[in-house]
């Protein structure tokens, strides 16, 4: 049957398409867009917290040795660049407690620059020493241990849904399509009626058991619709009505087509349904080979692939060839042919699929009842899974309710540690106060030094044993040498050395 583009061109009295303008069913099916008066159819046409050095907490009673706040300018060299150490002695010879401590400032003061720190994993298990104090705190630690499997299967079944929404996810439902039809009687002349007699044909339908919320309209589903009328009333010219989907198309919920008459007349309605991906007909040859009558591009290919893997087809030398078989060199016309060849010489065996072909019979008796005709057809519609499985992909509500609950855990833990380093302090100076402070000095002192880079040992310079020693003599020669003759133009120097060595009774070298 021929087929035509567009619309044919419509009038109430003469060919083509009706124009809408009877009112719609009882249900108040409208097309979209159009008033109720135009009738209800269409016409076919953190910065990250600062921890304190094991044994001393933060407190501001105890001065810490000359350590500012975070941010305060400090005396000494900058500390922003690198951790200062001392001249002689490399850095992983320093206390860990201590180059624990200047890593920290170091990031307090790199911080802003940084932004917030990386939360890890790790930052969320409690050290073995608050376990063994708090034995309950096994139960956190099994939480999280099962917190890691459960994290590890989402990320697993997101990774399968990211890959699943790839395809398409159809499901086959039953589509009613309701045929009907209303005639109207001549009337004579002079009344205010239409004078000549007309019937009205109407193709509407709906999802049975459609659980969704938002109705899918009638027109949606396919891609064209041709209804052919009797060829001896109306002409070779005018018994078909088309309607064929443009991208401006509207969607809508049932068509009409109005036309003079008052007799009988027998309908074609070819209906062409809208496979989303298309879906094509295969030649009759290849289709009975492969087991396949109508499917889509990927699936026919998916099809051949396996046919040629099972009867091994593919050169066993030169891999990107197939050796056709009997059959392949009757559907094909060829005996080898590679593979990148296939779907150029598949698409000439690609039809477009059979239309559904519906014959109704438009009646015109008024004593005939029985106007109204039922189909149903199965239609692929998108599975509700999938829209679901992309708002799972899309939602960022659990994600940032989540994040929160993990940033308030990592807040606890980190609390949970500073209370065990003063609760450590607390007790160590309970226990002994006398050599805990001393201890605690001792280190102040050491940090103090590390910070400021100071040379030498002031504990040890302090007591006066320390300038007995062997060297005091000659280490003063040489630095009361240095001071009267190194960098000055002192004449006769040699005069002057040997008045120092005598008054010294040394020997300057």
């Amino acid at each position: 049957m021929a087929s035509r583009a567009g619309f044919l061109p419509s009038s109430p009295a003469g060919p083509g398409v009706a124009n809408p303008g009877a009112a719609g069913p009882p249900g108040g099916v409208r097309m979209a867009g159009v008033p109720p008066s135009a009738g209800g159819y269409r016409g076919l046409p953190s910065p990250a917290g600062q921890y304190p050095r094991p044994g001393m907490p933060p407190s501001r009673s105890m001065p810490m040795g000359g350590i500012g706040p975070m941010g305060s300018p400090m005396p000494g060299p900058s500390y922003g660049s690198g951790m200062p150490g001392r001249p002689g002695m490399p850095h992983s010879s320093l206390d860990p407690a201590r180059k624990r401590l200047l890593q920290q400032q170091a990031g307090g003061l790199m911080g802003p620059r940084r932004g917030i720190k990386r939360r890890k994993m790790a930052d969320k298990v409690l050290p073995q020493r608050i376990r063994d104090l708090v034995p309950e705190s096994q139960a956190y630690m099994d939480l999280l241990a099962f917190e890691r499997k459960l994290d590890q299967t989402i990320a697993r079944k997101r990774m399968e849904i990211q890959e699943a929404i790839k395809k398409p996810i159809t499901q086959k439902r039953k589509l009613r399509i309701y045929i009907s039809n209303t005639c109207t009687p001549g009337k004579p002349e002079g009344e205010e009626a239409e004078k000549v007699a007309s019937w009205e044909l109407r193709v509407e339908g709906k999802l049975l058991d459609d659980p969704g919320k938002q109705k899918r309209k009638f027109s949606s589903f396919f891609k064209s619709l041709v209804i052919e009328l009797d060829k001896e009333l109306y002409g070779p010219d005018n018994h078909l009505v088309e309607w064929h989907r443009m991208p401006t198309t509207q969607e809508t919920d049932g068509f009409q087509v109005k036309r003079p008459g008052d007799v009988s007349v027998k309908c074609t309605l070819l209906l062409m349904l809208d496979h989303q991906p298309p879906q094509y007909k295969l030649d009759p040859r290849l289709a009975r080979l492969l087991g396949v009558h109508t499917q889509t591009r990927a699936s026919i290919m998916q099809a051949l692939w396996l046919y040629i893997k099972s009867n091994k087809l593919q050169d066993c030398h030169e891999k990107e060839y197939i050796n056709c078989n009997r059959y392949f060199r009757q559907i094909f016309a060829c005996p080898r042919m590679r593979f990148s060849e296939i779907p150029m010489k598949l698409a000439g065996l690609l039809q477009h699929p059979d239309p559904i072909v519906i014959n109704h019979i438009i009646s015109v008796d008024p004593n005939d009842q029985k106007k109204t005709a039922c189909f149903d057809i199965d239609v692929e519609v998108d599975d509700p899974l999938k829209s679901q499985m992309t708002s799972f992909l899309s939602s960022t509500t659990n994600q940032q309710e989540i994040a929160a609950l993990e940033m308030k855990i990592h807040e606890t833990i980190e609390s949970i540690n500073q209370l065990k380093t003063q609760r450590d302090f607390m007790l160590s100076f309970s226990n002994n106060p006398q050599d805990f402070i001393q201890d605690w000095l001792k280190s102040q002192s050491r940090d103090l030094k590390l910070m400021t880079d100071t040379a030498g040992n002031p504990e040890e310079e302090r007591r006066s044993e320390f300038y007995q020693a062997p060297w005091v003599q000659e280490a003063v020669g040489r630095y009361v040498f240095s001071k009267v003759c190194v960098g000055k133009m002192v004449p006769n120097v040699q005069q002057r050395r040997q008045e120092l060595e005598q008054v010294l009774g040394i020997r300057l070298t």
